[in-house]
């Protein structure tokens, strides 16, 4: 099983690494710390704030609210 490509917004998360610098677990605390913001929000926030693309926001904020504890 661990053969198998990574998939959906996770898949993102080299690159967005390699192009912004910073590790996926400083990015998902960023926007924890903006919560309870909603989705576009969030991607608003990292678009404006940190000059990240569209997908590669929309790919951090879906990750990381879908593993948040309700």
């Amino acid at each position: 099983m661990a053969d198998e490509p990574v998939k959906g917004p996770a898949s993102y998360f080299p690159s967005i690494e390699q192009k912004y610098g910073r590790p996926i677990d400083e990015w998902q605390d960023l926007i924890r710390q903006k919560l309870p913001a909603k989705h576009m929000e969030l991607v608003a926030m990292l678009k404006n704030d940190h000059g990240m693309g569209h997908g590669h926001a929309n790919a951090l904020v879906a990750h990381t609210l879908s593993t948040q504890k309700t």
